[in-house]
């Protein structure tokens, strides 16, 4: 008989094959720290994903010696947590958060020797295989080819498909009753949904609720028993609409079914309630998916001409193919507020001659120690007095001039830009979020202020962006029920969102306490502020868009996703080190004989037409 050591030994074990799929010598090292810390796999998988996105791409592989580094700062962390908290305290405020400005003179440039041991950071200029291309989807494609001088004029229509005014309402004046009708609505729109899709009469469905030995179908919201800790399949109650259920939760069975779950989800489950005091699920049924986006053929072939595409051999000639460049924030990294990759980033729209620049907050973040504290190092040739000097001043000089000199060079081009909850020049601090103030930045005519979430036509391709990274806080609540249909993670937390026609379908968000740790001197995220009165304004309502871009902290991905371009270009600078943005080559849409003689709406098949360079900066 196996002894419990062993049997603890193999359980790790394949814990870290779900979690990691680590090579043997890695998968031994890994085991060495869950046995060492007493911490599960998954516990173990998140700290390395913090320590990831810290370190950077290019200093954080998951081979022997990274992963030996990894256990060593871990110890560090532990022993520095043991230390008595008086003791802490007594040290220096400023701590390792403060600006080094002591070191040419040899001290203790963070007042802090003993307690922390300093890492000093790769210098932007030192980062490894700028322009190096980490993935690309639809690779047969060939990259644009820039002009030889920036096109006469704009070759992008850029119309806003979300009613942008509706996003001014006034922030943390939230009701209660207001909140729970938002909430109690959207049960009752996918049940009309449902009903209509799968054919089912009024009288299949019912109160899950009550007990009941005839099997019904209902349709409610996926929530956890406590208020606490992680959502399980032990812990899944189902909670009904008023309407429907007086509002009522009851626990779900869910053993005999294989499905992911996570809290907000609606769902359609048929299944019995014979005791009444659980609801037993026999099926999940399918949630109807939005039609995909369509225009009319001429709509099409005014926008292919806008592009000089008007020959039959102009649909796969690079030139005509429009070039977006996409980027994420932070756009600098935590040791100083120099932006070099939004300056290397601008540099690079520039060369291309990109039709357009999305941008996508935070652009001042919150969550950077030197603007957190306060400490702004502007430029000696600013013009401005230190001690005078507002963060709109700083965001002018560091943001705004550099995307001006862009601006003057491509006159032609566009840039948007979307807020996040962590920008501080955004005084709307809830989700959704109203639109930054952009003649008050200083930002170039051709910049476009659009709200978080939106979603937009560039041309005829309908596009639907949001700046809360809804793809990291799902992987911390999805539970897995059974096998999954689909095993690779980047492409199902997506398909959650499609399948939701939300940009933020979890409910509750995350806590701010398990998020990944910031380089402020609380440390704590910012996290999804959501104001529930109006999550309404995150819903898709008409059509599925052809590409939605979902900035995450998760590794950077471009997936085709129930026939949506889905991409995550990562954040443009790590904490510690460069990141990636993505470059889309998108090529005009062809239209058949058939098509253009039929007259009828005609999808815009963008997936098969894109091709995207997640690149390093």
């Amino acid at each position: 008989m196996p002894s419990k050591k062993s049997e603890n030994k193999s359980s790790i074990g394949s814990e870290l094959d779900e979690w990691f799929v680590p090579h043997p010598e890695v998968k031994i090292e890994l085991e060495s720290i869950c046995r060492l810390h007493s911490i599960p796999a998954e516990e173990l998988f998140y700290k390395w994903e913090s320590y990831h996105m810290r370190m950077g791409q290019e200093r954080a592989i998951l081979d022997v010696p990274t992963v030996r580094e990894f256990k060593k700062e871990l110890q560090e962390t532990v022993e520095r947590e043991a230390r008595t908290k008086s003791h802490m305290r007594s040290a220096d405020r400023r701590g390792a958060y403060a600006t080094p400005r002591n070191a040419a003179k040899g001290g203790d440039v963070f007042g802090m020797y003993g307690y922390v041991k300093v890492k000093v950071s790769v210098s932007f200029a030192a980062c490894q295989n700028p322009g190096q291309i980490i993935e690309t989807l639809n690779g047969h494609l060939d990259i644009h080819n820039p002009p030889i001088a920036p096109h006469p004029e704009a070759r992008v229509k850029l119309t806003a498909n979300t009613d942008l005014k509706k996003f001014r309402y006034r922030p943390m004046a939230m009701h209660l009753s207001e909140a729970s009708e938002v909430l109690d609505d959207r049960i009752d729109e996918f049940q009309s949904l449902i009903q209509s899709h799968h054919g089912l009469d009024d009288s299949a469905f019912g109160n899950a609720a009550v007990q009941n030995t005839n099997e019904i179908v209902a349709v409610g919201r996926i929530a956890s028993d406590s208020p606490e800790g992680k959502l399980n399949a032990a812990s899944i109650v189902f909670e009904t609409s008023r309407r429907t259920g007086a509002g009522l939760r009851v626990p779900l069975n869910v053993e005999s079914v294989s499905y992911q779950f996570f809290p907000g989800q609606i769902v359609a489950v048929r299944g019995i309630n014979a005791s009444g005091e659980y609801f037993s699920v026999s099926e999940v049924l399918d949630v109807p998916l939005l039609a995909p986006a369509a225009s009319q053929p001429s709509t099409l072939e005014t926008f292919n001409e806008r592009l000089g595409a008007t020959e039959e051999g102009d649909y796969r000639v690079s030139s005509k193919a429009l070039n977006i460049i996409v980027a994420s924030g932070p756009y600098t990294a935590d040791e100083n507020l120099a932006f070099e990759p939004l300056q290397a980033l601008c540099q690079k729209t520039e060369e291309t001659y990109a039709d357009m620049l999305i941008l996508i907050g935070p652009l001042f973040d919150t969550e950077h120690p030197l603007l957190a504290s306060g400490d702004l190092d502007l430029p000696d040739d600013c013009n401005i007095e230190p001690d005078r000097a507002t963060l709109a001043d700083a965001f002018r000089v560091l943001i705004a001039k550099p995307l001006q000199a862009l601006a003057q060079a491509v006159p032609s081009i566009t840039i948007v830009c979307i807020p996040s909850t962590r920008d501080l020049m955004n005084k709307h601090v809830s989700w959704p979020q109203d639109n930054l103030p952009g003649k008050k930045l200083g930002l170039p005519k051709q910049a476009k202020m659009v709200s978080n979430p939106v979603t937009v036509s560039i041309n005829e391709i309908v596009v639907a962006i949001s700046a809360q990274d809804i793809l990291y806080e799902l992987r911390r609540e999805e539970v897995v029920v059974g096998k999954p249909k689909e095993s690779n993670m980047l492409a199902r937390l997506p398909r959650h969102v499609i399948q939701q026609r939300h940009f933020f379908p979890l409910y509750p968000p995350v806590e701010r306490a398990i998020l990944p740790k910031t380089g402020t001197e609380e440390g704590i995220a910012t996290g999804t502020p959501i104001d529930a009165s109006f999550l309404k304004l995150g819903e898709w309502l008409e059509a599925r868009p052809d590409m939605l871009i979902q900035p995450s902290a998760l590794p950077q991905f471009a997936k085709v996703v129930e026939n949506v371009l889905v991409v995550n270009p990562g954040p443009l600078s790590k904490r510690k080190g460069a990141g990636t943005y993505a470059q889309l080559t998108i090529y005009p849409r062809k239209l058949s004989v058939e098509e253009k003689n039929k007259g009828a709406l005609v999808g815009h098949k963008l997936f098969e037409r894109a091709r995207v360079d997640v690149v390093r900066i």
